[in-house]
């Protein structure tokens, strides 16, 4: 068990980075000439919807509905959120809206191959 101020944030980068780059690899080979018209589709409404979250965590450590124990974070915050619980909502954000993406263009193929 990692004991490190570094924990949280490598454990985050290091399940969700490869899940991201295997994700954009098979969306881009799905979509080809339009992988950056889906990416610019998929990725805002992602970051908004990690930033909406971020804000909800930043309200309820506030009101001190939860915390987050010393010494298991960097200690960089974004309002009194740390900054790893941040990345942790934009990163899955961003798994969710690539997977639906991906889902939306196997539907597709998925009709494409019933209707030949």
């Amino acid at each position: 068990m990692m004991e490190t101020k570094w924990a949280y944030l490598i454990h985050l980068l290091g399940w969700t980075l490869p899940v991201i780059a295997f994700q954009l690899v098979v969306l881009v080979r799905h979509y080809k000439e339009r992988s950056g018209a889906v990416l610019k589709a998929v990725l805002p409404p992602a970051f908004i919807m990690g930033l909406y979250l971020s804000i909800a965590d930043h309200l309820a450590i506030s009101t001190g509905i939860w915390n987050f124990g010393e010494g298991k974070h960097l200690g960089v915050y974004l309002g009194v959120v740390p900054l790893e619980e941040v990345v942790f909502f934009l990163m899955t954000s961003v798994l969710v809206s690539l997977g639906l993406a991906l889902f939306t263009g196997l539907v597709a193929l998925l009709g494409e191959a019933r209707a030949s």
